[in-house]
């Protein structure tokens, strides 16, 4: 059970499918490439993998957040850290105008630890994560998954066991693994 904070929350309720002003994020390549190739529906079009350098990104922080990381020696925010320096959405959105926070989330479940979870947050709702980056290059990459490559790719991750019933361990994981692996090859 998660604490009573409202990172905490946060993190579990975007793991579990509700929309929160949250990005979703994986230390892990294979993570990422399961999720470009989860949907046979999108197999026509090629899939699109974002990579940022969230260290690089802490320079731009506000001096708060960034002062709160230096004296912790993190490269990325706690949930706990965060909750310090920012208790409420009010007071992070309060920090400054223009920049991304990344965090880790908790433990919380098996979830958020087998998908190698990170977060990212910016101080507004309608803040556009590609908008950001599109005027900061330098922080980051995209990688392009070719469409006629998806199969292949997720052939070798089913091999290696990169698969939903590993990334969302329990019978809703497992029921959804075996509905993709089982179905009809499309295209």
């Amino acid at each position: 059970m998660p604490r009573d904070e409202l990172w905490h929350w946060l993190a579990l309720a975007k793991h579990h499918g509700l929309s929160t002003r949250l990005l979703d994020w994986t230390y892990s390549p294979y993570v990422a490439l399961h999720f470009a190739t989860a949907h046979f529906s999108d197999f026509e079009e090629d899939g699109l993998i974002w990579m940022v350098d969230f260290v690089k990104t802490n320079r731009l922080l506000p001096e708060r957040l960034r002062g709160a990381l230096e004296d912790q020696g993190m490269n990325a925010m706690s949930a706990d850290l965060l909750a310090e320096v920012a208790p409420t959405l009010g007071e992070f959105d309060r920090l400054g105008d223009d920049f991304v926070a990344f965090f880790e989330p908790p433990a919380l479940d098996e979830r958020i630890v087998n998908q190698y979870a990170l977060f990212s947050l910016m101080p507004s709702p309608h803040a556009r994560m590609d908008e950001w980056l599109e005027h900061r290059q330098d922080l980051a990459r995209r990688v392009v998954l070719p469409a006629e490559l998806k199969w292949e790719v997720r052939d070798k991750l089913d091999q290696a066991n990169i698969t939903e019933r590993v990334l969302f361990p329990g019978l809703d994981g497992l029921a959804t693994w075996l509905k993709r692996y089982f179905s009809p090859r499309q295209g």
